[in-house]
Formats: C-alpha cells, sequence, structure tokens
C-alpha cells in the first residue's frame, strides 16, 4: 500500500488504498510489515473489513502449516514447484483461525503452525499457496464455464461443433487452472500473516467422529 500524497484527490487516495486491498500480491518482493493494519486504520468504517484482512492471513498460515506438516516446506521450493504434500491433511480457514482435518499430532502441529508463521513472515512467501486449495476449484470452474459460453458463441451451433467446442473449454480450463489458481491465491485469498498471534489449539471431533483441531488465532497490530 502506497502513502497518499497531501494534494492527493480524495478519490484518488481512497481508490489506490482499495486496489491494494483487492489487488495488492501478498507475495510482491517487498510487502510491507503494517500494509493491513494501515488499511485498516484507514477504512475502519467498512463492515468486515477486519475479518476479511484476517481470513486472508489465516489463508495462508493454513497452507504453509500444510507444508509443513508435509515435510515438504523446504526454502528453495517456489510457487510453481511441484512437490507431493500430505494429501491425508486438509484444512478451512475463518476469520478467527482455520479447522485442520487429518491425523496429526497436536505438539507438532503446535510445532508446525510455529514454523509456518515464522517462515512465512520471514520472507518464505511461497509457502502461502498450495495446489489442493479450494481456490484452484474456483478458478477452474470460472475458466471453464467462461470458455464453454464463448465457444458457444463463436462456434457454429451443429451439435458436433458445440460438443468438441465445449470439449476443448475443458481441457483448456484444466491447463490454465494451476496457474491462474496460483496467481488467485497470491493476490486475492492470502496474504502474509504479519497481524496474526497464535492464541491456542483445540481438538474436536466432526460428525464422522474423526479428530478435527481449530487453530484459533488473534489480530495484533503491526
Amino acid at each position: 500500500m502506497t502513502q497518499a500524497a497531501v494534494d492527493q484527490p480524495l478519490w484518488g487516495f481512497l481508490g489506490s488504498n482499495l486496489l491494494d486491498l483487492v489487488f495488492a500480491p501478498s507475495h510482491q518482493p517487498d510487502p510491507r510489515l503494517t500494509q493491513d493494519a494501515d488499511l485498516l486504520r484507514q477504512f475502519n468504517f467498512v463492515p468486515g473489513l477486519k475479518e476479511l484482512l484476517m481470513l486472508r492471513q489465516v489463508h495462508a498460515l493454513e497452507h504453509a502449516t500444510v507444508w509443513v506438516l508435509s515435510g515438504q516446506a523446504e526454502s528453495q521450493l517456489t510457487p510453481r514447484a511441484i512437490a507431493p504434500d500430505n494429501e491425508l491433511l486438509g484444512g478451512m480457514s475463518t476469520d478467527r483461525g482455520f479447522y485442520l482435518y487429518g491425523q496429526v499430532d497436536s505438539v507438532a502441529l503446535r510445532r508446525a503452525v510455529q514454523v509456518a508463521l515464522r517462515r512465512l513472515t520471514a520472507g518464505e512467501w511461497h509457502l502461502a499457496v498450495h495446489p489442493r486449495c479450494g481456490t484452484n476449484l474456483s478458478v477452474g470452474m470460472l475458466l471453464t464455464a467462461g470458455l464453454a459460453v464463448g465457444a458457444a458463441i463463436l462456434l457454429p451451433r451443429g451439435p458436433i461443433e458445440q460438443f468438441m467446442g465445449l470439449g476443448a473449454a475443458a481441457a483448456i480450463a484444466a491447463h490454465l487452472t494451476p496457474d491462474f489458481g496460483s496467481l488467485a491465491q497470491q493476490y486475492v485469498t492470502t496474504a502474509i500473516p504479519f497481524n496474526l498471534a497464535i492464541e491456542r489449539i483445540t481438538i474436536s471431533q466432526d460428525a464422522s467422529g474423526r479428530a478435527v483441531h481449530f487453530v484459533q488465532v488473534s489480530w495484533q497490530e503491526g
């Protein structure tokens, strides 16, 4: 987020900061430590803004924790690197913390969350992106729908042409989804958790009786 000049028009000031909120990459070369805190102070009148900012930061912490628990969070990995992860682990983020599903020791989880938070805020921002994130699924659905509609409009109305167009749209969307999904995670659905403090970890059970851990966090000013 960039500071507004003294003589900058009000709309220019608001517009630039709102664009920072929506499009500021969480993995830009030098993300500001107080970026989200500054944004919250300037737009504290916006309902749900704090919850949105927390959700993005929690989302990144969830992904990094899964990487650490999977033993694949090596510093040389990049956002485009492909490495196996523990597919038995899954998570769901909220603005209060995140749920972790799967067999994991509570002590190991507590250590992994601390390691994940430390490594993210120290500059290993690629850990915030995960290939199994639901963002990728949403992006894939949007791409498929958009390409399918485009093919239906541009191609002849014959059933064969339409069927081939639908197949091509699905294939192209499947090819583009990993890259576009990663970009969506980087620029929209995650943010470096500079303002999160880990409070406690609790254990409960889901509907099927499996253990579920909840990592509760709180907001702290940067």
